[in-house]
């Protein structure tokens, strides 16, 4: 849950139901939790799946003493962080990534790969995730694949084409 309020707090995203704690809801539509940083997160690919109970446990930390600082009284029965309104969320995740904070490289380092789930998608398959209405390339933008799960792009981005194709390129784009 905390995870969750964290990756919410990044790229904002729409609440999944009324009771909905860890998403603050102040956006519309899918953001980073709908678009899996979660599981980006405990990917073991990101190299930080190991310490996640950790910066849980820190920022939980941080969360009790911001809440105590500024006179907050904070919901028992969600971890601190959860319990935080998005506004003292965000403004706590400003101080943790602020230059020089001891803990600064965590926090940046987290908040990327939770905003890498939402932009690049990059723990998924991207033809499936466009397929699946992922909220981030949809947001951004990005096109469907044609019918065979490739990309290609009539329109060149400096209006030419940079090099003619290989005479003994294959038909999936691959070098002979």
């Amino acid at each position: 849950m905390t995870l969750e309020a964290y990756a919410d707090t990044i790229v904002p995203g729409e609440k999944r139901s009324a009771d909905d704690r860890a998403i603050a809801g102040v956006s519309t539509g899918g953001g980073a939790v709908q678009a899996g940083a979660l599981e980006l997160l405990q990917w073991d690919a990101t190299g930080i799946h190991d310490g996640l109970d950790d910066l849980v446990r820190l920022v939980n930390e941080h969360a009790q003493a911001y809440a105590a600082e500024r006179g907050l009284a904070l919901d028992p029965a969600v971890p601190p962080f959860v319990a935080l309104e998005y506004p003292d969320r965000a403004a706590l995740i400003q101080l943790l990534t602020k230059p020089g904070h001891p803990e600064k490289e965590f926090w940046v380092l987290l908040s990327l790969f939770c905003n890498m789930a939402f932009d690049s998608a990059a723990h998924l398959n991207t033809a499936q995730a466009m397929a699946d209405g992922h909220p981030g390339l949809k947001a951004m933008g990005l096109t469907q694949p044609d019918a065979d799960g490739l990309w290609r792009f009539e329109d060149y981005s400096y209006g030419r084409e940079f090099a003619r194709l290989h005479p003994d390129t294959t038909s999936t784009g691959s070098p002979a």
